[in-house]
């Protein structure tokens, strides 16, 4: 028996971008947008926004997930968890950046870290319990890594505005 609904997952879902990156279509971009203004929607409810079944928005879902198109996860305030410091670090490097970049990544308290062109090599988001975490995690952590020449630390002292729904295009 065939519905309107769509049960199969998207033919777009094995082509890929003159990039290289994996096409996604207009239902999936709706299905993440949907999940980016809440997380936890039922994908009964999801479906029937986007006019598919619950089926296919599960393996739509789980595609773009295996993918590493999207993630759901979480989102905590690091002050109401006890974490009294948060500082975005700019970083100039002598030497290959991508190893560098890589050895921030490695630490735990770097929850965001991208190679930038500008002023600075690579820019890391730290979120530390206090500021002695934060001087260990920036003399013993970040200024040992060979190839580290500069650390300019931007203190965080209120966070206005964070968002994580830009959309999909």
């Amino acid at each position: 028996m065939t519905t309107s609904r769509e049960t199969t997952d998207a033919p777009a879902s094995r082509e890929r971008s003159p990039q290289g990156s994996p096409l996604i279509d207009d239902t999936d971009r709706r299905i993440i947008e949907a999940l980016q203004r809440d997380g936890r929607r039922p994908y009964g409810q999801i479906a029937d926004a986007v006019g598919i079944s619950e089926a296919a928005v599960r393996r739509r879902v789980q595609r773009l997930r295996d993918l590493g198109i999207m993630q759901i996860v979480a989102v905590t305030d690091p002050l109401q968890l006890g974490f009294t410091r948060e500082a975005l670090v700019g970083i100039r490097v002598h030497g290959d950046v991508r190893i560098v970049a890589d050895k921030l990544a490695s630490i735990d308290e770097c929850n965001y870290v991208v190679m930038c062109a500008g002023s600075y090599d690579i820019l890391a988001e730290i979120v530390a319990e206090n500021d002695a975490a934060l001087v260990h995690l920036l003399n013993d952590a970040v200024r040992s890594i060979p190839g580290v020449t500069e650390v300019e630390t931007f203190m965080y002292l209120k966070l206005t505005k964070q968002t994580f729904t830009w959309g999909t295009r």
